[in-house]
């Protein structure tokens, strides 16, 4: 087959009748002329290009306008209740990078989870408290000592003389907090400084102290407080003990991906020779498993006869949790056992009856095998791929990431007990304390929410981020489209070679890449853009199931589970027609809609080959995928578990499973890309076949 050229479907069977040849179209005919993919050919679906360019066009600009009204600082700097950024260079708060919480208490309340944010003042601050002191405990030392009085004011919103106010006034002007714990920055926020001694948590080697508010406070109550900081706490560590993993076996990692990268390419070129060998070998096992349980199935049936209650049947003991009361009947074995006779039956029969077809497919496997090796440019493909995807990945999120810090603070009515009838409203920091809804709210802050405005633009944000996730949807299908036709034009070229390598055009791979970009961007926008719209709404019936599950009855659930899987069918159905489609646009140089039409009949007429083929590939790239990832995973474990010290010596490591999951994941990402190739070169050898 790799010698001669054929034409597309010279083998395929013609229509039993003129009526399914009508419904499925006419099988093409013999043509000696035709030397491989066109060469003459035209722009196709001019006008998807035109929109496709139009989106892309509409896309760079909404960037910029996202670029112009947004300001990333806004996530990358803590800020505090009135808006402002801590750290931020020439602004008040440059030399004050520090976040620190005048109540840590509060933090407790229901309305954190709501609001998401912690209803007390946030001031930004140069560092945050070493030592405990209340705002009681100034004014006692502030005769004797006035230095107590200098640390503490630093923690207040504005500058204070003296204290000569009592601790109501400061409470009620917010200026002061009432108490100050030790703490350390993380994440540019002053955290509690918790420890434990003795098996006791402890807040600065204090397991009691005062609140400044007449309470006595334990670490334990504090901790509650700041639950989810203690945890980022503990992530802290973590993250520097996988930091120092990672430092320690980088070039082991990078050794072990090279060598997955060596295996998945010989893999590939091996396949020519062992492709039959690893099916049969493979389904000898499966009969021989399934065989294995019809005799066990027997063994247990044969060894209850005669045992108490064993003849009773399932029916006679109903529904029961504990499942080994159903093995201990007689029928349980039995129908076992007949089930796996009639699944042993079904796999020899189907064997039988489909071994041509078998033949046909290992045929193509070990010929896309041999593609690979003549056209060996094709495995770097997928870099470019990575490539273009990594671009539209960080596009989305940069541009996500300025929509969102998008116009100006917004300030909301934060209560601590989450019962305020104004809250949620919008305020004015600068007017609150003055205003009537402090007094009709006592413990009420307006703080800093989120940044909005009431400009069209602002209005519209979420409107453009939908935008932007539409276009990002299109954008990777097209770029996915866009391999697949490539792929699908090289090794076509390979395939009409009459005389290999000698008669295979030179650079097929980029001769391929060229033809899709110049004359068929409007066709593989076309059918992203099919695919996008499938992906979008279904982005939106999980969206919608968020918002309304607590809110839904079985019968919506139960329609919307219907949607759902429809959907999720109709997306696989239309990826693998898209495949087929790009493959014939590659080939014959005609539009989407033509090209699908085509690769849809082409697959009817010939659906058993299809389906047999789909599976002999599918169980020899997963048996690929497992074989090169189980080898470097062994290896990696024997490694990095130091137990091959006669080798080599491994790594000492706090967590040996963080650079081995790195290496498998690794391993398995990299056969994919090589695997990639070779199912679409599988598919382009059918189609020409």
């Amino acid at each position: 087959m790799a010698k001669k050229r054929r034409p597309p479907n010279i083998k395929e069977k013609p229509p039993d009748n003129h009526l399914e040849a009508k419904k499925y179209g006419e099988p093409r005919t013999f043509d000696p002329n035709f030397k491989g993919p066109v060469v003459n050919r035209s722009c196709t679906d001019v006008l998807c290009f035109i929109i496709f360019i139009l989106f892309i066009i509409g896309y760079i600009i909404l960037g910029l306008i996202a670029w112009v009204n947004g300001d990333p600082r806004r996530v990358a700097y803590p800020t505090d209740s009135q808006g402002h950024f801590c750290g931020q260079k020439g602004t008040p708060n440059e030399n004050k990078s520090i976040l620190f919480y005048f109540n840590l208490f509060s933090c407790t309340s229901p309305s954190v989870m709501v609001n998401l944010q912690c209803p007390t003042t946030q001031i930004c601050v140069s560092k945050c408290p070493e030592k405990f002191l209340t705002y009681l405990e100034t004014q006692l030392l502030y005769k004797k000592d006035k230095n107590s009085w200098t640390y503490y004011s630093q923690f207040c919103k504005t500058p204070i003389p003296k204290s000569d106010r009592t601790l109501s006034q400061i409470l009620m002007d917010d200026n002061c907090p009432a108490a100050i714990f030790p703490s350390k920055p993380f994440l540019q926020r002053c955290f509690p400084d918790f420890s434990t001694k003795n098996g006791t948590l402890t807040v600065g080697n204090k397991t009691m102290f005062e609140d400044g508010k007449g309470k006595t406070r334990n670490a334990g109550e504090l901790r509650a407080a700041a639950n989810h900081i203690n945890k980022i706490l503990d992530a802290k560590s973590l993250g520097m003990k996988l930091f120092e993993d990672y430092a320690t076996t980088w070039y082991w990692i990078l050794m072990g991906l090279i060598i997955a990268m060596l295996l998945s390419w010989i893999f590939l070129i091996l396949l020519r020779f062992t492709a039959g060998f690893l099916f049969w070998v493979f389904m000898s096992g499966v009969i021989g498993v399934i065989g294995y349980g019809i005799w066990h199935c027997y063994k247990e049936y044969n060894n209850l006869r005669g045992q108490e209650n064993s003849h009773l049947t399932i029916y006679d003991i109903g529904i029961q949790t504990d499942i080994s009361m159903y093995l201990q009947l007689r029928q349980t074995w039995l129908a076992f056992m007949i089930i796996l006779c009639i699944l042993e039956a079904l796999v020899i029969l189907m064997l039988i009856f489909l071994r041509n077809r078998i033949r046909i497919s290992i045929a193509l496997l070990k010929e896309g095998s041999k593609a690979i090796r003549y056209v060996p440019t094709t495995l770097i493909y997928p870099v470019l791929t990575f490539i273009f995807l990594s671009i539209c990945i960080c596009y989305w999120a940069v541009i996500a990431v300025y929509l969102a810090t998008s116009g100006v603070p917004i300030y909301k009515i934060i209560a601590p007990a989450g019962q305020c009838e104004h809250e949620n409203k919008t305020c004015d920091p600068e007017i609150f304390n003055t205003t009537e809804i402090s007094k009709a709210c006592p413990g009420a802050q307006c703080i800093f929410a989120f940044y909005g405005g009431k400009s069209v633009y602002h209005q519209n944000i979420p409107t453009l981020q939908t935008f932007n996730l539409f276009v990002f949807l299109w954008l990777i299908n097209f770029v996915f489209a866009l391999g697949q036709c490539t792929l699908a034009g090289a090794f076509a070229s390979y395939y009409w070679a009459l005389e290999k390598p000698e008669d295979i055009p030179p650079y097929p791979l980029f001769t391929a890449f060229g033809r899709a970009i110049r004359y068929h961007t409007g066709s593989l926008a076309f059918g992203s853009l099919i695919l996008a719209l499938i992906q979008m709404f279904r982005i939106v019936l999980e969206y919608l199931d968020k918002r309304l599950k607590e809110s839904q009855n079985n019968i919506s659930k139960f329609l919307q589970c219907c949607l759902k899987c429809c959907f999720w069918c109709l997306e696989k159905a239309v990826k693998f027609l898209n495949r087929n489609a790009y493959v014939m646009i590659a080939i014959y140089g005609k539009n989407f809609c033509r090209s699908a039409k085509d690769a849809f009949n082409l697959l009817i007429r010939n659906v058993l080959k299809v389906a047999v083929m789909d599976k002999v590939t599918d169980f020899v790239l997963i048996l690929g995928k497992i074989l090169v990832t189980g080898c470097i995973g062994v290896l990696a474990f024997l490694l990095f578990t130091e137990r091959l010290p006669i080798l080599i010596e491994g790594p000492s490591l706090n967590y040996y499973w963080v650079p081995l999951l790195t290496v498998v994941i690794g391993s398995y990402l990299i056969a994919h890309g090589f695997f990639s190739v070779y199912a679409m070169c599988i598919d382009t050898l059918f189609i020409c076949f």
